[in-house]
Formats: C-alpha cells, sequence, structure tokens
C-alpha cells in the first residue's frame, strides 16, 4: 500500500465513523500520513484525529477511538494504535518496502497514475514560443496520468517543425476571445530542434519555468581544405558536445536514461543467472537488525532507492496541479542517482549464489526502472533497452 493509497484508507475509516453516528464533522478531502515520529509506532502516522476535533466537538484522542477500530479492520492494516495526543500509528499487513515494490511492478509504468478518470477538466493555453508548446503538451500529459481530461490551445498554429521532431500536440489555435490560463515560461534562447527530440524536451522541460533553459550547439563539422580532406577534430572539451546530448556524469539526462537501461540490463544479466526478480527482503540477514536504515560499511542501502519510489505519486500530483513538469523531471534525477547507487548490490559477486535477497533487490530495480520509464514517457522523451 501506497502513502497515496493509505491516505484514502484513512478518509475512508474516517467517512465510515460519520456514517455511523460517531463523529459528527465534515470528513477532509485530504489528509497526510507519515513516517512515525519518535516514540511513534508502526510503518506510518496520520493526524487526522487532531485536524477535525474541534470541528467534531470532541477531543483529538475521542476523534481516534472513533477512528482506530474502522481503520484496523480496512485491508492491508495489520494494527492501528493511538498515541500521545490523538495520533493514529498504522502498522501495514506486510512489510512496506516490500509492499511498495510489489505495488510498482504491477503497475508498471502506470505507477502513480489516477484510474478511473476524475471527470475533472483542465484548459491549458500557451503562446506561440517552442518552449510553452513544449511545456504545455508536457503538462497535459502529466494531468492525463492524473485523471484529468485535459484541452491545450496556443496562440497560433505550432511550427509543424514542433509537431515532427517535438512531437507536440495541440488540440486548437487562435486567440481565445476570453483569457484562458495560460503557460508563460521563460523562452527557449536558440532554437532547440537540432538537439531532436529526447534532448531537446528535456532541455526545455527541466528547468523550473521561471528559470532559463540552456540550449548549447553541438560541435560544428570540421572544415576541409583544398584537397578535400577534413582537418582533425580537436580533442574533445566540456563545449564540444551539445550539453544535453554528452554521454557524461554531469548531463542529467545521460543519467536517467542511462539508469533505465542499467536496469534493463540488470534483468537480462540476472536470467542469465538463471533467477528473477520476486519483491522481499532487500537487506538480508546482515542487516535485519538495521532499523534505522544505517547501513553497514560496505552495505548497499535501499532507503534512498525506496523513498524515490513512494514519493513518485505525490510528485506526479504536484506536477500536475503546478503544471509543473520539472518536478517531475527533477524526481527522475533522484530516482535514478539512487538506483545507480545501489545497482552494484543487485547481482551476486564472485562465487555467491543467487538468494531470495538478489530476487528482492532485482525487484527494487526492475521497480525503479518502471518509474523512470513511465516518467520518460510522461515528458515524452524515450526509455532506452541499452545505451
Amino acid at each position: 500500500m501506497t502513502p497515496a493509497e493509505l491516505s484514502r484508507t484513512v478518509l475512508r475509516a474516517t467517512r465510515h465513523a460519520v456514517d455511523a453516528g460517531e463523529l459528527s464533522v465534515a470528513v477532509p478531502e485530504k489528509v497526510g500520513v507519515e513516517r512515525p515520529r519518535p516514540g511513534g509506532r508502526g510503518d506510518y502516522a496520520t493526524n487526522v484525529a487532531l485536524q477535525i476535533a474541534r470541528a467534531a466537538g470532541r477531543t483529538p484522542r475521542q476523534v481516534a477511538e472513533a477512528v482506530a477500530p474502522r481503520l484496523a479492520a480496512e485491508a492491508g492494516i495489520a494494527g492501528v494504535d493511538i498515541t500521545g495526543p490523538g495520533f493514529l500509528n498504522i502498522t501495514l499487513a506486510e512489510p512496506p518496502a516490500e509492499a511498495l515494490v510489489r505495488d510498482v511492478l504491477a503497475r508498471g509504468r502506470c505507477y502513480g497514475h489516477v484510474h478511473p478518470d476524475t471527470g475533472q477538466l483542465a484548459q491549458i493555453h500557451a503562446p506561440h514560443e517552442v518552449r510553452a508548446v513544449v511545456v504545455a503538451d508536457a503538462a497535459r500529459r502529466i494531468l492525463r496520468s492524473q485523471g484529468a481530461l485535459v484541452r491545450v490551445t496556443c496562440d497560433a498554429a505550432p511550427d509543424p517543425r514542433w509537431v515532427d521532431i517535438l512531437g507536440v500536440r495541440v488540440d486548437a489555435y487562435g486567440i481565445p476571445p476570453q483569457p484562458l490560463p495560460t503557460l508563460r515560461p521563460v523562452p527557449a534562447p536558440a532554437d532547440p530542434l537540432p538537439l531532436g527530440r529526447d534532448a531537446a524536451r528535456w532541455a526545455l522541460l527541466h528547468p523550473a519555468a521561471h528559470d532559463h533553459p540552456r540550449i548549447t550547439p553541438a560541435a560544428p563539422v570540421p572544415p576541409s581544405d583544398d584537397a578535400g580532406r577534413r582537418h582533425p577534430r580537436p580533442t574533445p572539451g566540456h563545449d564540444d558536445v551539445a550539453e544535453h546530448l554528452a554521454q557524461r556524469e554531469s548531463n542529467p539526462l545521460f543519467r536517467v536514461r542511462y539508469a533505465h537501461a542499467r536496469c534493463r540490463a540488470l534483468t537480462r544479466n540476472a536470467a542469465a543467472l538463471g533467477f528473477d526478480a520476486h519483491p522481499g527482503d532487500v537487506q538480508g540477514q546482515a542487516q535485519s537488525d538495521d532499523v534505522q536504515g544505517h547501513a553497514q560499511a560496505g552495505a548497499p542501502n535501499p532507503h534512498r532507492l525506496l523513498a524515490a519510489l513512494a514519493d513518485h505519486p505525490p510528485v506526479l500530483a504536484a506536477a500536475a496541479h503546478h503544471r509543473a513538469p520539472d518536478r517531475l523531471a527533477r524526481h527522475l534525477v533522484v530516482t535514478a542517482d539512487a538506483l545507480l547507487a545501489y545497482q552494484h548490490a543487485v547481482l551476486p559477486r564472485g562465487d555467491e549464489k543467487p538468494s531470495a535477497t538478489h530476487r528482492a533487490r532485482l525487484a527494487l530495480a526492475e521497480a525503479a526502472g518502471a518509474v523512470l520509464a513511465g516518467g520518460l514517457s510522461l515528458l515524452g522523451i524515450s526509455a532506452p533497452e541499452n545505451l
């Protein structure tokens, strides 16, 4: 059960308590769940009782006592404890890390998407400028993933090259008779089309709307002499290759796409060794007592990657709400960096035999790969099998 699903479960239990007449209060639209603070217990905690106590005319603890048994009866909940003034501490029916990985693998690239459609209608208008149109297109994709029906319009028909090369889609164009919600990111300082679809879209989407995108040109073709011979290209330096095309660690797009390719390679290599992915304990016996996540020296620490996976649904929701694809792009960089730091723990080393722990670690890596592939798709960027 993901944090978003658990939040909905808490709201449902609260609504049941209201329907049963145990509470008289309007159920909030949203409620937060988080890791328990010092003194708490279980896998997650929520302050919903404190949030609605005053409106209910009850103490927070009385509200918690009304909600707790109904929450404990929900599927996937092993137990609920009340701590402090009225915090509900929730223990899930299976380890949260295993449940998270299982959920991501079950949903694949659609992890974090909202189904069925919510019925929300969203209108996005963009000026006739390449970055604005690309941002609007990505915002449309992200909003659609959150169950909204979206219509994108533009001041004028988009340049056919924007459609052919960058893959943008505009539903209608023309100056609207009435003002519409309009995206106005800082314009692109140069033509991004020579970068190609993937690099151009990333260059325009990764910076926040108020930041200036960097569009660096590729190195020019070396001139030829009178005999038609090319002069040798200088030794490559920092500026010899377009920034977003360079295959180096300083390029965040490369890291994201490389991390996805590494995930696919791990799956192929595991198959060659005779094992596949299965969610489970990713830490193994060596770290079973490491409840705080402080890994032993040299031992793999999965918590950074697990946190990135758990954050993916709320990141998508925030990116949709704010029409901000850059939030998703930056989150993909965080996920990729966490996977690249963890990848070396996935496969057996030397004479080590594949174990249940290796299968669980492969499942975690494949879950990260699904998040990367799904996120890149929402940005309109390809996720390579090999790189």
